[in-house]
């Protein structure tokens, strides 16, 4: 197997099972995850990361493969007590989850940066691989919708995706800067591979992307970047990004998120039961890449791990 630094970039929960595969592949510190932080929020006194917690927890091996998100083994009377106090609870937080929460919303107050604390937590749990935010600073996906702007969480989880999408604003994204090492290892000249993970490209990949010099470093770097479809035969594995592409106008089809990358990578996974979108994908300036990506298993997480990563070697220069 070649060397290098490998990149990820991940959302949540489908982001979360391709860094998975990738970090059983024996990459150990080359893998580098980075991962979105626009989901973010303060919540109950909280600092809430919902994305970087699924990978996190996804890595560690606690997190919930039954729902996607959150810990297994959980427990919820932290929530019917809140809800007894006629406190807000419709963003639900486990008992095991909620040390988490508590652990990084003291570290942030004594002045650590969500890296260090992020890498912290990540030693304690035996990770080997590097996860970070895309960036320390704050930045929060606003979701414009015909009922008004809304937080990314209230529009996802309090109003279920139910207000109709007509866009997405990143607050802060021109202040912030992009996490340390994942600029270095953009930069670096020995970079094996760029892989955008199965996640929204729209709320989970465009802050990366948005992120000062970002895309900058990434149309220059001779790596290959490569992403995953998040849509296979038309729908979102997870999450409302067939939704929100119906609603902005889009044909909900892995052609669409595509042609959203098209200019920054080099090569596109679709699943299998798309193939017939491959000769349209190929005509974009990009190899079309044929494979099983829905992950219900560990053995497809891994699976689909090896074939990007030899996807990779192959578009090498």
């Amino acid at each position: 197997m070649a060397k290098g630094q490998v990149i990820a970039l991940s959302g949540g929960v489908g982001g979360a099972k391709l860094a998975l595969g990738l970090s059983r592949l024996g990459l150990d510190d080359d893998l580098l995850i980075v991962t979105n932080v626009g989901d973010d929020f303060e919540h109950l006194g909280l600092n809430i990361c919902p994305d970087l917690d699924s990978v996190i927890y996804a890595l560690a091996g606690l997190n919930d493969q039954e729902k996607g998100w959150g810990r297994a083994d959980e427990g919820w009377r932290f929530m019917e007590a809140i809800g007894e106090l006629g406190a807000e609870n419709w963003f639900n937080l486990g008992d095991r989850d909620l040390a988490m929460h508590v652990v990084r919303t003291q570290a942030l107050a004594r002045g650590e940066s969500l890296t260090q604390v992020t890498a912290a937590i990540t030693r304690q749990l035996g990770i080997t691989a590097n996860v970070v935010p895309m960036t320390d600073d704050p930045v929060r996906t606003m979701v414009q919708t015909t009922d008004g702007p809304l937080a990314f969480q209230h529009y996802f989880v309090r109003d279920q995706c139910a207000p109709v999408v007509t866009g997405f604003e990143f607050d802060g994204i021109r202040q912030a800067k992009p996490q340390a090492d994942f600029m270095a290892a953009l930069r670096n000249p020995d970079l094996r591979a760029v892989i955008i993970t199965p996640s929204n490209p729209f709320v989970s990949v465009d802050p990366i992307l948005h992120l000062l010099g970002v895309r900058d470093a990434l149309e220059a770097t001779t790596a290959p970047i490569i992403a995953v479809s998040p849509i296979v035969g038309g729908l979102a594995i997870k999450g409302p990004a067939a939704k929100m592409m119906t609603e902005l106008g889009m044909p909900s089809t892995a052609l669409t998120v595509a042609e959203h990358y098209e200019g920054l990578i080099d090569g596109f996974v679709l699943d299998e039961s798309d193939a017939v979108l491959a000769d349209d994908i190929g005509s974009l300036d990009m190899r079309a890449l044929l494979a099983q990506t829905v992950m219900v298993s560990l053995e497809d997480r891994e699976s689909l791990a090896d074939y990007v990563i030899a996807a990779v070697d192959e578009l090498a220069p």
